[in-house]
């Protein structure tokens, strides 16, 4: 319950719905609970942001498939054609590549440094929160999270 307003901003910012973000804060909890009542974890918060993690990014794929569907169902009733905004196969491949990449890097990131990165981009939090939630120094929290923006930066192979 501490870290439960941390977590659906986390949530909220991969998905861009708080709505969804509090769903899924739930069904994150639910699945902490069940594997938290039979293994001991080491790190139980970062357990249980990564599993958040996860669901937020698996929501945002399903409601991106789901928005796809519905605007290849489109249709122009002034002109009688179907709308044609997709972006074209180079892109989508391209983008997709990137997107790939970026969260190997920041899966390959330390773990404090990790969630200083992710609830600094995808949760929309300040230094201030993420120094406090890590019990970390602001100065700290900013050069993890820099540290994170540098390695993605490297691993997309841009200055």
């Amino acid at each position: 319950m501490t870290h439960r307003g941390a977590l659906v901003d986390y949530a909220a910012g991969i998905i861009g719905s708080r709505a969804h973000a509090e769903d899924l804060v739930q069904e994150a909890w639910l699945r902490f609970d069940k594997t938290a009542r039979s293994q001991t974890l080491d790190h139980p918060l970062g357990y249980l942001y990564r599993i958040v993690r996860n669901l937020a990014l698996d929501g945002r794929r399903r409601m991106a498939r789901e928005s796809q569907v519905i605007a290849d169902g489109d249709f122009n009733v002034a002109t009688g054609t179907a709308a044609d905004d997709t972006p074209s196969p180079e892109k989508v491949t391209l983008y997709k590549d990137e997107l790939e990449l970026v969260m190997e890097a920041i899966a390959e990131l330390p773990e404090r440094t990790r969630i200083a990165l992710e609830m600094h981009r995808f949760g929309g939090c300040k230094l201030k929160e993420i120094a406090a939630f890590l019990n970390i120094s602001l100065p700290l929290a900013h050069v993890l999270v820099m540290d994170g923006v540098q390695h993605c930066k490297r691993r997309l192979g841009r200055p």
